[in-house]
């Protein structure tokens, strides 16, 4: 694992609300994709929550190797790139993040998931390039 500079860590803390830009690889291998998303970071982990069944959910369940972009709000020439692998997929506690992710980027601990499965995708950083 590649160590995350220390003077760009403020992007990951909850209290930036940064949204992170997710590039996966599409299930046909030749396409990528990428989608805005809430996450968190554990001090080891981005932890991104979706539901299973999604185009995202079924590129990480093909293709583990994902690319997260991550920019500051107040300088857009500031930016981390991470490359990384999803080394866990769980439903255990999903619903629960997403809460946590709703505090988060919206301010309050709701969050419909009526009819959903939601999922956790643990990714681990093996690569960073930081810039600005």
């Amino acid at each position: 694992m590649e160590h995350i500079p220390e003077e760009y860590q403020d992007l990951l803390k909850d209290e930036s609300r940064v949204f992170m830009y997710l590039a996966t690889l599409m299930t046909s291998g030749d396409q990528p994709q990428v989608t805005p998303v809430w996450f968190n970071y554990d001090g080891e982990y981005i932890l991104i929550n979706s539901v299973r069944g999604r185009v995202k959910d079924a590129n990480m369940r093909a293709n583990r190797q994902v690319a997260c972009l991550l920019v500051d709000p107040n300088n857009p020439y500031r930016f981390m790139q991470i490359m990384g692998t999803v080394e866990e997929i769980t439903e255990e506690g999903a619903v629960e993040h997403i809460k946590d992710l709703a505090l988060k980027y919206r301010g309050k601990r709701e969050y419909d998931t009526t009819g959903q499965t939601r999922v956790i995708y643990k990714i681990r950083p093996r690569r960073v390039f930081a810039q600005g």
